[in-house]
């Protein structure tokens, strides 16, 4: 038994150092085109720095900008977190759902990716929240998915966009808008 030994401890060793290497995903985006919308380089081109600053006024600035909100999506995948970006956006899509027929599917479609436990894409909200919204869902109104996007908005604004401002992705963002102007 003790000559596996050391052949069990290179093993674990190696298999720490891929561990570590996926778990340090690099935030870094040298090629801003990734993660802009629509004709990536005339996009980076027409974003200012000022409008690029703003987005550290609040959060609500950042989602409400398109760039700022694709921006955010691409530091979220570093964070393998964009689930509750996905959430609160399916949330606001769903808000706008005018024919009552879609939207009992849209709102079940929403709940079993997101909120229903073992949900694909589940966010981390409370067991209160989720199961008003279990029930919200078996009638749906508009309104039905608001407590869950509220917590999963809070949830974001205390806790992912802070690190998102020091993120290596804003910085060298408004880094290279600055860099344009000079």
């Amino acid at each position: 038994l003790t000559p596996l030994l050391p052949h069990l401890d290179h093993r674990n060793r190696g298999m720490r150092t891929r561990l570590g290497c996926l778990s340090h995903k690099s935030d870094s985006y040298n090629d801003f085109t990734a993660i802009l919308p629509d004709k990536p380089n005339r996009a980076l081109k027409r974003l200012s720095t000022e409008e690029a600053t703003r987005w550290a006024d609040s959060f609500d600035v950042l989602l409400s900008h398109k760039y700022g909100l694709a921006a955010f999506r691409a530091f979220l995948k570093t964070e393998f977190s964009e689930e509750n970006l996905e959430f609160w956006l399916a949330c606001e899509d769903f808000k706008k759902t005018r024919s009552a027929a879609k939207l009992a599917a849209k709102a079940q479609r929403i709940f079993e990716e997101f909120i229903d436990v073992q949900a694909p894409r589940e966010v981390n909200i409370d067991f209160q929240t989720r199961e008003l919204t279990r029930r919200n869902v078996q009638e749906p109104s508009l309104s039905c998915f608001d407590q869950a996007q509220g917590k999963v908005h809070s949830l974001m604004e205390k806790d992912s966009y802070p690190r998102f401002l020091r993120s290596k992705i804003y910085t060298d963002l408004l880094s290279q808008t600055q860099r344009r102007l000079s």
